[in-house]
């Protein structure tokens, strides 16, 4: 926090001041709360009812919660500067805040449905949601290690099942595509025994053989895969931004144990001038 007041000039001066109105505790509590509030208000403009009856003050509301949003991002862009920019949350709260100002009529009408962008705002405003995003992104190389093994695992079951079970239940398995989304299926288990299992079972007994294995693969051990990958991301930048406030911490108890023994040279110094001071005198 310290480095991004110091960003904003020096102590004291309208843009440093600002900056830390911006991030106190009072402030960030305030823009939650209207994030929040805006959310129950796109929420109620879904109702036909409540948009009959209060459509204007509903209208007036968001605009209100708009300009709200514009004035907070434009502070600051004030306070920080080129700070504000390089920060990729900062960024995607100005997308977010200028989607909703685009004109939301003609070709342009789908954009109205997007204003409700302005709630995941959240996540840039809270710093736990922000970690685990953060986390997600940082663990994407990984899970995409694991999502081209689900995809070949899948690829291969997909082909496998055709074959076998085409003819018995052709509109689950009669082609590639189908066996795919319904192996998809499998793997969310939504009515995977009675709407594909049971109905096969009946002409191939041993087809649990097929599709037992491949629901515990794909939905425990696959899925777990991605919680595993995602957990040890979350960890990693845990460990990395606690090692980050330990050196900083570090840091600063070196230069305060440097300024105090620069304080106690100066002492030092200090008495030896007036001790010779005293033995001239004497």
């Amino acid at each position: 926090m310290q480095e991004v007041l110091s960003s904003a000039g020096p102590p004291g001066s309208p843009r440093a001041r600002l900056a830390a109105l911006i991030l106190s505790d009072g402030f960030q509590r305030t823009v939650i709360a209207l994030i929040l509030a805006n959310a129950v208000l796109l929420g109620i403009e879904t109702s036909e009812s409540a948009v009959a009856a209060a459509g204007g003050l509903i209208t007036g509301l968001d605009r209100l919660f708009l300009i709200a949003f514009t004035i907070e991002i434009g502070l600051r862009i004030y306070a920080f500067r080129g700070r504000f920019f390089r920060d990729p949350w900062g960024i995607f709260d100005v997308l977010v805040v200028a989607i909703a100002w685009l004109p939301a009529s003609g070709p342009l009408a789908v954009l109205r449905a997007l204003r409700v962008l302005r709630v995941l705002r959240l996540i840039s405003v809270v710093p736990s949601m922000r970690r685990v995003v953060e986390a997600m992104l940082h663990a994407l190389p990984g899970m995409g290690s694991i999502l081209l093994l689900m995809l070949l695992m899948f690829y291969v079951a997909a082909v496998m099942a055709t074959k076998l079970y085409g003819d018995i239940l052709p509109e689950r398995f009669g082609t590639l595509g189908n066996s795919l989304f319904t192996l998809f299926q499998l793997m969310t288990l939504e009515s995977w025994a009675e709407a594909t299992v049971r109905p096969i079972l009946e002409h191939a007994p041993l087809a649990w053989m097929f599709f037992v294995p491949f629901i515990l693969v794909a939905t425990f051990v696959v899925l777990n895969l991605f919680i595993g990958v995602i957990v040890d991301s979350i960890q990693t930048l845990r460990a990395r931004d606690e090692g980050a406030l330990e050196a900083r911490h570090a840091a600063e108890a070196a230069a305060a144990h440097d300024e105090r023994s620069e304080i106690l040279r100066e002492l030092r110094a200090l008495r030896a001038e007036v001790a010779a001071l005293r033995a001239e005198r004497g």
